[in-house]
């Protein structure tokens, strides 16, 4: 709970920090946080726990957008700082956004537990709580493709062709932790999966 009564949850993006990185596929969940932030006119970005954070209401809760600073690999660390520090509870009330090479270019999966998948920054997330049940919400990226290093796709960027499907999708997974505000996650999962 904050101060005025609202719920406090708590959403990250993973995705790696400066230009280089902008737009590639590895920074989708930096993408949905950038649409929830301009949507709801977000409070400003604040530098803190080695990384970027701010808040926008959704219903009666508040949600606390975190991108972690750390590069993908390291993402936990500020994770759990800022968990932590806000009293989050990760099992209910965190979300993480990330990208996903299973999973077909824009889809959306919200799994509440499971392995990382691959996921380096889930992966740093899941090692640091010592836990799988943290819930997350994956964005396809398509696998790469049988010539592509999987670094080397990952931290490309999309296609011409490809841009309008993830432009959907990033407004879709901003729906999706709206959703997770209104209700809970099961809402979340049987609306999005």
């Amino acid at each position: 709970m904050t101060t005025d009564g609202s719920k406090l949850k708590m959403v990250v993006g993973l995705g790696n920090p400066g230009p280089k990185y902008s737009g590639t596929r590895h920074n989708v969940g930096f993408d949905v946080l950038d649409h929830l932030s301009r949507s709801h006119s977000a409070a400003a970005v604040r530098a803190k726990f080695e990384g970027q954070l701010t808040t926008v209401t959704i219903a009666d809760t508040t949600l606390l957008l975190v991108w972690p600073l750390t590069y993908m690999n390291e993402s936990g660390r500020c994770v759990k700082a800022v968990a932590q520090f806000y009293k989050i509870d990760p099992l209910s009330d965190l979300l993480v956004i990330c990208d996903d090479l299973s999973l077909p270019l824009g889809k959306l999966r919200v799994r509440s537990k499971g392995s990382a998948g691959g996921q380096k920054g889930l992966n740093h997330i899941l090692q640091v709580f010592g836990t799988q049940e943290i819930p997350r919400l994956r964005i396809g990226i398509d696998p790469a493709p049988p010539q592509w290093e999987t670094a080397d796709y990952v931290l490309g960027r999309f296609r011409s062709d490809e841009k309008p499907v993830i432009g959907q999708a990033i407004q879709e997974a901003a729906n999706a932790v709206r959703t997770w505000c209104e209700h809970d996650l099961n809402y979340c999962m049987n609306h999005v999966n």
